[in-house]
């Protein structure tokens, strides 16, 4: 079995997918507390 060395791994295909998945949630979470604000606003 190979010896691991910390810190040789190419991890820039997960930091590409993680820096995606924080973007998405970020731009999600604002869509979510606009429609809210949309919400309490027209709502009838």
């Amino acid at each position: 079995m190979a010896e691991h060395k910390h810190g040789e791994m190419d991890i820039t295909v997960q930091t590409k997918t993680f820096d995606g998945f924080i973007k998405f949630t970020t731009w999600f979470v604002v869509a979510c507390i606009f429609l809210c604000i949309f919400l309490a606003v027209f709502a009838a």
